[in-house]
């Protein structure tokens, strides 16, 4: 065929405290609805020429159509393109050498184009990347779809592992995932129901209690904003449920028992985006997630229904972070900041501390849905004390607490998403009803400061 650290809890205690305080005859997959996306696999033409198959060697890949050359196509019936509007087309495709494009063209072999990737070396036949185009009229509903190969130069140039079509205009606004009112009216009911701990005298009257964290994997994935495309997104560095990748759903998070954060009642995915030092990836070595409040009534706070998931923060945003400006990074320990990269994007940490960011959660939320079509809509951050208006439902505030091993140098870092002000984080909840809940009753009603144990 062709082809000597100081532990992260100890470095944290005194900054946290003030941070806290302040703040088809193919197979056609489709996305879960709320992602309004069709994923079409390469193995799954109903006719082609010149095309083989092989295993695609990354987790979730399924095959891919490899070792492509120009002139080589592949016909896939029944694509709905959805209504008129705007369409992002993306394929998934992977180069040793060569360069040319895919063609996506409807009716035909020589029918419209209706979007075209050009197509570079990617650092071999198994190294994936997510091509995108943004095309602003198509035909409609359920078309021919043609992925046509060009290549100006001979032999192989690219693997193609998978085709998605998704973001049609027109109808309701997809995104808005409906909680089951009933499971979560009975959610509730047991949470109500359950009988508080007595606080002890000597306890810190802070609503709060954590998860502490390890490290787990890191993935290209994000099965919040491209669910079912593994490779889609930037590298993430994920914690907590070591099932996750793209195609994690609320079912699959509480059938795996695996997790890197204690207790073992937390099933939940958590990740960030990977941070890079001198072009080498460093993972945290240790996350600490909190969840308080922020309310003057903290006694309102109920739990996170099961399958809930929001983001905080932006991947888009790439504007400088000096000293003093939001989305800052900083040194936690003795000693603290002792300068700032050559940029100014980034802190400089004394040998005696270490880089560190917190991340911030919304904590009041709409009643309704679990997601929301930029998945933040469907929550909001409390600016009064009080939630209410379109989010009267007071959860939980989440925070991340990232801590990593290493205090920098004036060369600075970077992100998978670029620059410091890109930080961003992601929660799907899958903890354990009662586990949460009694803590949630214990802990944030009561406002009193809780371990990971949920123990006073």
């Amino acid at each position: 065929m062709r082809r000597h650290p100081v532990p992260l809890y100890t470095l944290l205690a005194g900054a946290l405290a003030v941070v806290l305080a302040a703040a088809l005859s193919i197979t056609l997959t489709t996305r879960p609805a709320w992602a309004a996306t069709v994923v079409v696999q390469a193995e799954s033409y109903a006719a082609q020429s010149g095309v083989g198959l092989e295993v695609t060697a990354d987790s979730g890949g399924g095959q891919n159509a490899a070792y492509l050359a120009d002139g080589d196509w592949m016909r896939f019936d029944g694509v709905d393109l959805g209504a008129a509007g705007p369409l992002t087309v993306s394929a998934r495709v992977a180069s040793a050498t060569g360069s040319g494009s895919v063609e996506l063209r409807t009716g035909s072999l020589t029918g419209p184009v209706l979007a075209t990737f050009s197509v570079s070396p990617t650092g071999g036949w198994q190294t994936w990347a997510t091509l995108t185009a943004d095309v602003a009229t198509h035909p409609t509903g359920p078309q021919t779809v043609f992925a046509v190969l060009r290549s100006a130069t001979p032999g192989d140039f690219v693997n193609v592992n998978w085709l998605s079509f998704g973001g049609g205009g027109g109808g309701e606004t997809p995104g808005w995932v409906a909680v089951d009112q009933g499971a979560w009216n009975a959610q509730l009911a047991q949470f109500r129901a359950m009988t508080p701990a007595a606080v002890p005298a000597d306890s810190v009257r802070v609503p709060e209690f954590n998860a502490t964290c390890t490290y787990s994997h890191s993935k290209p994935d994000d099965p919040i904003v491209v669910p079912g495309l593994p490779g889609a997104s930037h590298m993430h560095s994920f914690f907590g449920n070591k099932s996750t990748d793209a195609f994690t759903t609320a079912q699959s998070l509480q059938a795996h028992t695996g997790t890197s954060c204690t207790p073992a009642e937390d099933l939940s995915a958590y990740w960030i985006p990977t941070l890079y030092e001198g072009g080498k990836a460093v993972e945290p070595d240790g996350v600490i997630v909190y969840y308080g409040s922020r309310l003057l009534d903290p006694s309102a706070t109920v739990p996170f229904p099961q399958g809930f998931r929001m983001i905080a923060g932006n991947a888009k945003s790439q504007v400088p972070t000096p000293a003093g400006s939001a989305n800052q990074f900083y040194c936690a320990g003795e000693g603290g900041e002792i300068g700032r990269s050559a940029d100014g994007n980034w802190p400089v940490c004394a040998p005696t501390a270490k880089l560190v960011y917190q991340l911030l959660f919304p904590d009041c939320w709409d009643g309704k849905h679990l997601d929301s079509p930029d998945h933040k809509s469907h929550v909001a951050f409390t600016h009064n004390g009080k939630c209410g208006g379109d989010h009267p439902v007071a959860i939980p505030s989440v925070s991340f607490v990232i801590g990593y091993p290493t205090g920098g140098s004036p060369a600075g870092f970077s992100l998978s998403s670029g620059l410091a002000s890109s930080i961003h984080g992601d929660f799907f909840n899958a903890w354990d009803n009662a586990a949460l809940g009694q803590r949630v009753k214990d802990c944030v009603v009561q406002s009193a400061k809780c371990n990971s144990a949920g123990t006073f």
